[in-house]
Order: structure tokens, then sequence, then C-alpha cells
């Protein structure tokens, strides 16, 4: 594919035209208690409280996220699509504070596997895509549905990883449906799998049906 740039320029960063800003993020019950307070938060300048919120409460990685990451060469890989791990087995680790780290993780992780799936057509188009993605992720011009933003990237942003969830991928190299292996490498970031649905409002089969069932 031939990817070109509508809001980011070559060389420069895929933030540098927008304003970011700190917040914070708290949930309470109605007795006043904190449920979640997170001080901190850096976000897009235009968001709103909500879009705030949710990022910083639902999608954020919690844990494991590593202080300090070293990246790992890949043969055939560009080198700003290598993924990381934490830099030494002692590393402090927390969770994520930042959306522009969601926003990295999410189009990293895409242009990383349309780069190994030979998507693009040079490693420009490759980082056109990474950034221009970026861009659209910050600005609310574009959005995954809500298990990419919960999965994809962690292992390869922070090398977080578990065992399989028994979950299948196509393999781009065969072409065949195989077995993960790990939890996040290959994650799964689907979300609702309609199996039918009559275009019915009240009959059998149909929406009002199903939501008896």
């Amino acid at each position: 594919m031939k990817i070109d740039r509508r809001f980011t320029k070559a060389g420069e960063d895929a933030y540098a035209a927008l304003d970011f800003i700190t917040t914070s993020s708290e949930i309470r019950n109605p007795d006043g208690t904190t449920v979640f307070k997170l001080d901190e938060v850096e976000v897009p300048a235009g968001w709103s409280q909500v879009a705030s919120d949710v990022i910083a409460q639902k999608y954020f990685r919690k844990a494991g996220v590593p202080a300090r990451l070293k990246k790992v060469r890949e043969k055939g890989v560009p080198e700003f699509l290598w993924r990381s791990v934490p830099d030494g087995e002692d590393v402090e680790k927390g969770g994520e504070t930042s959306a522009k780290q969601v926003f990295d993780r999410l189009a990293g992780a895409w242009a990383y596997w349309g780069w190994k799936g030979g998507y693009f057509t040079t490693e420009e188009d490759a980082r056109a895509y990474f950034d221009e993605m970026r861009f659209m992720l910050a600005r609310q011009m574009a959005a995954p549905n809500s298990p990419q933003w919960f999965n994809t990237g962690l292992h390869w942003a922070y090398g977080i990883d578990g065992p399989s969830q028994g979950h299948y991928y196509v393999d781009h190299k065969s072409g065949k449906l195989t077995k993960s292996s790990s939890a996040y490498e290959h994650p799964q970031p689907h979300a609702c799998f309609i199996q039918s649905v009559a275009d019915d409002l009240v009959g059998d089969g149909g929406i009002m049906d199903l939501w008896v069932r």
C-alpha cells in the first residue's frame, strides 16, 4: 500500500501539531469514598473529561509496563518498528499514564504486523501509516473497538505476555489458521460476534426476540 500523509510531516513527531495537557481522573462511591484515582494523566488538549476518564480508567494498562525499555533487533523490520522488552529483569513496572503510550502501542503494533505481512510498498509508507494513525487517534478521527484498546500492542510495546487464552490467528506466511501460543503476541482484539439476526423488530429471531433469550 502507498500511504499519503494528510496530517503529519515526514521527519517530524506525529504529535508535533497537537497540544497535550495533564489532568486527573477519579471514580467515587455515592458516599464520597474514592474507588479509583490517577493524577498526572496526559491527554490531548481537546479531549473532554469524559474521554479522558474513559482512557485513564478503562484503556490504560494498569500493570506490567516497564519503566525502562530496550529494542529487540529484528532482521527485515525497520528499526522504528522493532518491538520492545524490559531493560533488565529487575526493572520497575507500573501502568500507562499517557494517551501517547496507548496511541503508540496501538499504531505501532498495527504497523509492525502490516510490515510483516507485506502490506506496505516502502518503509516510508509504513512510517506514514504509523504517524498518521497516531495523529488520528489523538484527534478522535479514528478509534478501534474496546478489545483493541485493552490488548493490542502490549507485547510489541512492552514485552508483556502470558499463557495462551485458546484463541487463533491466521498466520501471514502460511495463510493457515493457527492457535496462538501466547496471550498478547497475537492478541484477541475482537468484540461482539453476531451469528445472525432477522431484520425484524418483534418477530421470531428478530431483535427484541434476541434480547429476551
